[in-house]
């Protein structure tokens, strides 16, 4: 069974940075996509950042140039750096990932929808921007 489990999350002054991490245990296959979530006072999860097998990138619009997504494939990391924080960053940050996936932008952009026994997500890790 596939487990994820976030860390790194804490509050951070606005401009200032922090990286987030996602432990993977278990087997996700060779094709699947991973990425980066985050759900606000709101209901709706908004995509931030994916990559999928082939280090293939996709950014949320808000994020593009402030956020890189990034794995170590050995130790089974995945990374979110987070640089230049907004007040508007602040959101719990969830990790997904998703096995039998090809493409980071429509993982993007869907998995949030996704159910069923293979949409896996982490616990989430509060991200707080403030003075």
């Amino acid at each position: 069974e596939v487990q994820l489990v976030e860390s790194g999350g804490g509050l951070v002054q606005p401009g200032g940075s922090l990286r987030l991490s996602c432990v993977v245990s278990g087997a996700l296959g060779r094709h699947h996509c991973m990425g980066w979530f985050r759900q606000g006072s709101g209901p709706v999860r908004e995509g931030v950042a994916a990559i999928d097998s082939d280090g293939i990138t996709t950014y949320g619009r808000s994020v593009r140039g402030r956020f890189t997504i990034s794995k170590d494939n050995g130790k089974r990391i995945l990374y979110l750096q987070m640089n230049n924080l907004k007040r508007e960053d602040t959101a719990v940050y969830y990790c997904g990932a998703e096995p039998a996936c090809e493409y980071s932008d429509y993982f993007l952009s869907n998995f949030p929808d996704v159910r069923g026994p293979t949409a896996y997500w982490g616990q989430g890790t509060q991200v707080t921007v403030s003075e």
